[in-house]
């Protein structure tokens, strides 16, 4: 609004006076319009970093959901990528990302301004915008590095991260988010695909699929972790170590996600046209953040009580899934759906969810957080969603340029929505699957995407960062009660494998429940190695040492013993022994069959009785140790009593 003294003066008074006190109430009033415009923005500007900080703490989550989901052997490994993601994709979008994604002016294709944000700021844009859509290209590639996970180099991760950070990302983003996106729900001259623009507010498509699409073809490419599957082709769960972190992680992530959506309007003080001062875009905030928390809290509880249905149990690690499942389905069509359509939303998300893990398990496809199903197949479930689901005054608020909008099918609008809902979904696969496959795919041809199956099988932690995530030190505790051990820590030579003549390197306390992972056992390095003839030279009371150790570690816990044994112990240990190319001499050896002719070995149709009867002989050598020991203790107080009843 503008203050013309001209036209003021009049109204004051006939004096001469008059035009000097109109200029001067014109230049006041500018100042206050200029001090209020200037407050404008500092707020929006605000509102705008702290929802970048909100999606960057989503990294927090991501890396405990990632830690929580792997198994104890390669949880340094795991964090460490995750630093990498933010790290490197840091650099490259700055170098490049940013200019792809909204370098302006470009074609519809790609940006070509503002490489190291050079001329920048614009009109256009602050620095908090960078900071914000730089967030969200390192949501992208997290979410790859959880496909992945247990067996990948870390060269690859490196090369990966930048590259979809740097390029695959961001022309995505241009295409969908940019003013000058051939397929952009804001594009600046109205020439919108189907008269309406693909409606991916946060990023159902932009964000998750791109990075689920990724990480199904690495995961693809480098085939599943050894052991996930067993030879007949029967699926083998290979459980996270923590679901505390997977909680935590999906919690963090939760969080975040008010950021992710919300914070997506990119501004806060925005009036609706004649709607009146209690409604305006902060309103519209707030819409969108219960429609994200109706869709989480929905899928989460769908995949409850469907998970229970399916597998008979109540599974935390599932409800997690499913709860991210539904976040990231609504992501697209948070803002322009009811609160009502949200919970459809988030229902059909958590079946979605559970329909890909299916699917992925019949075609022996190994994802160990379950990224690609969750994030490609919720993802386009939202892309969709939104077609059906999009309210004709909601679509208008929220992207004004163009009146007359198409919205959603089932709420009378037509299916040209839907039909660029379709168009997005479609030339985002391509597009991801035309770039990061032959990327995935070269690396596997120069031997730098996966790691050695011994340092699969032995851990990351242990031969690629030098120890391990978890570190006990009870050494110092001196309380009489037997609650921890020690063990021989054992550190990989020169070749990469231990040798049992070796000296230990350091004595390490553990607590009896970390016999859960071998690898802090001479036998179970040797097991996880792949050293089987070690074993087989080994001292010839290796494993019933074993099986002491358990037994005197869990002195003080009885009722822990038979579970510690015969669930964790044993099955690991023979899982590993008995699947090796010489699985003959290792069930020869776990028997004590050393006679065994060769003959008899090459026609043995089935390893699984040499399981079935090691376990047993693990829990009878157990259980008659514990009948033993309590035998003697009754004795001792037998004698005892008997001493006292002497005296």
């Amino acid at each position: 609004m503008a203050c013309s003294a001209s036209d003021l003066a009049p109204l004051l008074s006939t004096t001469v006076n008059s035009t000097e006190a109109a200029t001067y109430l014109c230049s006041q009033f500018s100042s206050i319009a200029n001090q209020l415009s200037d407050a404008t923005y500092a707020v929006n500007n605000t509102y705008l970093l702290f929802s970048a900080y909100l999606v960057f703490a989503m990294q927090l989550g991501f890396a405990m959901l990632c830690a929580g989901s792997v198994r104890a052997k390669n949880t340094m490994n795991i964090m460490l990528t995750n630093v990498l993601d933010a790290a490197a994709g840091g650099l490259s979008y700055y170098l490049f990302g940013y200019a792809f994604s909204f370098g302006s002016p470009s074609n519809g294709f790609i940006g070509r301004h503002f490489f190291g944000l050079r001329e920048f700021p614009s009109s256009q844009a602050d620095y908090s915008f960078f900071l914000y859509q730089w967030a969200f290209a390192i949501a992208a590639a997290g979410i790859t590095s959880g496909s992945i996970a247990e067996r990948t180099q870390f060269v690859a991760y490196l090369i990966y991260s930048s590259f979809l950070t740097g390029f695959v990302y961001p022309v995505v983003s241009h295409w969908f988010w940019s003013g000058d996106g051939w397929a952009s729900a804001v594009k600046s001259d109205n020439n919108l695909l189907f008269g309406s623009g693909a409606i991916d507010f946060a990023g159902s498509g932009v964000v998750h699929m791109v990075g689920g699409i990724a990480g199904l073809w690495g995961a693809l490419i480098e085939g599943p972790r050894i052991g996930r599957f067993d030879r007949s082709g029967r699926s083998v769960v290979l459980r996270g170590h923590s679901a505390s972190l997977v909680v935590l992680g999906s919690f963090l992530l939760w969080f975040g996600w008010y950021g992710f959506n919300p914070g997506s309007f990119l501004t806060i003080l925005k009036s609706y046209g004649d709607s009146g001062g209690y409604y305006g875009q902060w309103s519209a905030v707030g819409r969108t953040a219960v429609t994200t928390t109706l869709a989480g809290c929905t899928a989460a509880l769908t995949t409850l009580f469907g998970k229970r249905l399916l597998v008979g149990h109540w599974n935390v690690l599932d409800v997690c899934n499913g709860l991210l499942g539904g976040f990231a389905a609504i992501t697209a069509g948070c803002s322009v759906v009811e609160p009502w359509a949200a919970i459809i939303c988030g229902f059909v998300a958590s079946w979605v969810l559970i329909g890909c893990n299916k699917l992925a398990e019949k075609l022996k496809y190994d994802d160990p957080l379950e990224a690609a199903q969750l994030h490609g197949g919720c993802g386009a479930w939202g892309l969709l969603f939104t077609g059906f689901f999009a309210k004709e005054a909601f679509v208008n608020e929220v992207y004004p340029n163009k009146a007359g909008r198409p919205y959603g099918l089932f709420m009378g609008g037509g299916g040209k929505l839907l039909a660029a809902q379709i168009i997005e979904i479609l030339v985002i696969y391509g597009w991801v699957t035309m770039t990061m496959g032959p990327l995935f795919y070269g690396l596997k041809k120069l031997n730098l995407l996966r790691i050695s199956s011994e340092d699969e099988m032995a851990g990351m932690d242990l031969t690629r960062h030098g120890g391990f995530a978890y570190a006990y030190h009870d050494g110092d505790d001196q309380s009489g009660k037997p609650s921890s051990f020690t063990m021989r820590r054992v550190e990989p030579t020169d070749e990469n494998t231990p040798h049992r003549d070796s000296p230990p390197i350091t004595r390490l306390h553990l607590p009896y429940h970390t016999l859960l992972s071998l690898e802090h056992t001479w036998c179970g390095i040797y097991v996880k190695m792949g050293r089987i003839e070690d074993l087989e030279g080994a001292d010839d009371a290796s494993f019933e040492q074993l099986v002491e150790e358990i037994r005197e570690a869990a002195d003080w816990d009885e009722t822990k013993t038979e579970d510690l044994l015969t669930e964790k112990i044993v099955a690991e240990f023979v899982s590993f022994h008995v699947k090796k190319a010489g699985k003959e001499a290792a069930a020869r050896r776990l028997e004590g069959r050393e006679a065994e002719t060769a003959e008899k070995r090459r026609t043995m149709p089935d390893i699984s009785p040499s399981k079935s009867h090691v376990h047993s002989l693990a829990k009878k050598r157990l259980q008659q140790g514990l009948l033993e020991r309590d035998s003697q203790k009754e004795e001792e107080a037998g004698k005892l009593n008997k001493q006292e009843g002497r005296n």
